[in-house]
């Protein structure tokens, strides 16, 4: 579900959360050829004959398009696989003709052919995301339930690159591949991508609670995501991990000081928090559940995320920026004085927050704390 980040986006300072999203993403079909032991979809082989039809699929992106005529949202089309419907090259050359800048999540499978790639690219696709779990076929394949998807995969980059569209990798830290991290990254460095989306474990749809790294595991990985993005020829963002944000300010503080000691020059601010990626994802505030964003289900049901599916409307029967804007759900998500838990004590909430589709998955509670967070707040330390 990880939204990609898209060259000539406006920074996120640019946009009032209260009033638009940064990202709409929706679930264009709960149809998939793949079977990821984790997937937020719980994905199945045939298409939901209850889907959104084309011509409301078009309303929506008229909606889309609605919620900021001067910054519209980025508008990211998930699955299930977007291409198992036969509509969806006719869609992107639509939003991106009324001004949305469009996004698509395929499967790792034959069904990304090249053939399909160039018609997706002569209709105006922004950026292109696959799935990266592993730097071995058996790593990814078991992970993604079907033999072969590792090559396709790769395959589907190299054309991409070739036919000059812009990727994206997603990659979810779990169990079965935290011990795979550094050739991993060796092999993300190698494949010419825009942006590495690292994803964290939402027990939700396939997804458990044994599937997840500690917290401690989880601090490790975004420091050395940090480290990393000083030197990687791409951007790098986390999802279902807004702690990154914390992380990196914490880190880039502690580097600034180090090199004024030293008398040295304090380093530049790259791949963090506190400012903008190459790509316009600002850092100022985190954009999560609810908070910049909005997930459209593959039968218009609004959701705060696919990690939190907790239904506030119907693209079918509610105005989606209504919903967004005044529904009740939304507006509590928005409302970091509303935190419980250590989340509610942090001082980096307003640019973290947690993830409210893991604290609503681990304790049935959307505001209480993200149990995946090893981080102790200075106002609960001084209490000790």
């Amino acid at each position: 579900m990880g939204a990609p980040a898209v060259r000539g986006r406006p920074p996120i300072a640019s946009f009032d959360f209260d009033r638009s999203p940064f990202v709409v993403i929706w679930e264009t079909t709960q149809a998939c050829d793949l079977a990821c032991v984790h997937c937020r979809a719980s994905a199945i082989p045939r298409r939901d004959a209850r889907e959104l039809t084309t011509i409301e699929a078009i309303r929506l992106l008229d909606s889309v398009r609605a919620f900021d005529p001067e910054h519209p949202p980025l508008f990211v089309m998930t699955g299930g696989d977007p291409l198992r419907r036969a509509d969806i090259p006719t869609l992107v050359e639509y939003g991106t003709r009324i001004g949305l800048r469009v996004a698509l999540t395929p499967s790792g499978t034959p069904l990304t052919s090249r053939a399909r790639l160039e018609e997706l690219r002569d209709a105006g696709l922004a950026r292109l995301a696959v799935s990266l779990d592993g730097s071995t076929r058996t790593i990814h394949d078991r992970f993604r339930g079907v033999a072969g998807s590792y090559e396709w995969t790769l395959r589907i980059l190299r054309d991409a690159r070739e036919l000059d569209l812009s990727t994206q990798i997603n990659s979810t830290i779990s169990r079965h591949n935290i011990d795979d991290l550094e050739p991993l990254i060796e092999l993300v460095e190698d494949l010419g991508i825009s942006l590495w989306s690292v994803f964290f474990i939402v027990p939700t749809g396939r997804a458990h609670v044994d599937q997840m790294v500690s917290p401690d595991e989880v601090e490790w990985v975004m420091n050395r995501l940090h480290d990393l993005s000083k030197v990687a020829p791409f951007d790098i963002k986390t999802t279902a991990g807004p702690h990154y944000r914390r992380v990196t300010i914490q880190r880039q503080v502690a580097e600034r000081r180090e090199a004024a000691a030293a008398e040295r020059p304090a380093p530049a601010l790259r791949g963090g928090a506190g400012f903008t990626l190459r790509d316009g994802i600002g850092r100022a505030r985190g954009v999560t559940d609810g908070v910049g964003f909005v997930f459209v289900s593959h039968r218009g049901e609004i959701f705060p995320s696919g990690f939190l599916p907790l239904s506030a409307g119907n693209v079918r029967t509610n105005d989606l920026a209504e919903v967004y804007r005044k529904s009740p759900l939304f507006r509590e998500l928005r409302d970091t004085t509303r935190l419980k838990g250590k989340c509610g004590a942090c001082e980096y909430g307003n640019v973290c927050g947690g993830s409210r589709g893991r604290a609503y998955a681990m304790t049935g509670d959307y505001m209480q704390a993200d149990p995946l967070c090893a981080y102790v707040p200075a106002a609960l330390l001084e209490q000790r």
